[in-house]
């Protein structure tokens, strides 16, 4: 592995390059994959290009959260007030920012709705700087963490699927500690693949604060 991992930095090989070395060392070894190459190479470049992503996002957040005033848990709830709203089965999440705010988000592990319902901002993901502006509404998918900028006051909410009631039960059922967490592992290949396919038909996968 040692020796791939050196190739790979050292002299990567294209993509073509790799189609031809797939096909070769299947038909060499008679494997029956039930995936097609593209399809490989799609999940790999989106592994490679998140855990890219998610190394940096956490250096970053470190050294913001180091830096005077930078706020968290109750201080930052006071800045950023929240209305919590239940329904049969729902969630529902509604967060006020104000204007000229930087925000890092914390790690959703479950797929969910937001709607973008008042103001304007950036938002910085794994395909670079996305703008968006009220009214907005779209798909914040499970592994999702980014770098929120808001250019105006702005209004989220968020819907999700639940049963409980208890704010920190359902804080532990949407939200993951870290990286870690199995369920947004980049080696869960369906989650990785259900991303690309959202892409492919035009679903917005962004975040929300």
């Amino acid at each position: 592995m040692k020796k791939i991992n050196k190739q790979i930095e050292e002299n990567p090989l294209t993509k073509e390059e790799r189609r031809t070395q797939f096909i070769e060392n299947t038909e060499k070894m008679g494997i029956k994959h039930s995936f097609i190459f593209d399809e490989a190479w799609e999940v790999g470049e989106l592994i490679k290009n998140k855990r890219e992503y998610r190394e940096k996002i956490i250096e970053f957040e470190k050294q913001l959260l180091s830096t005077d005033g930078a706020l968290v848990g109750e201080e930052m709830e006071k800045v950023n007030p929240l209305k919590h709203l239940f329904a049969d089965g729902c969630y529902i999440r509604e967060i006020f920012t104000p204007a000229n705010e930087l925000i890092i988000t914390k790690i959703h592990k479950i797929t969910h709705p937001f709607f973008l319902v008042e103001g304007e901002l950036s938002i910085l993901t794994e395909d670079g700087v996305v703008h968006l502006k009220a009214p907005h509404n779209g798909i914040t998918l499970a592994g999702t963490k980014r770098v929120v900028y808001t250019h105006t006051d702005c209004r989220f909410i968020t819907v999700h699927v639940t049963s409980s009631t208890d704010l920190q039960e359902i804080e532990n059922e949407v939200i993951a500690k870290d990286f870690s967490d199995e369920e947004i592992s980049l080696e869960n290949i369906e989650l990785l693949k259900k991303e690309i396919t959202l892409k492919k038909e035009g679903g917005e996968l962004l975040p929300h604060p």
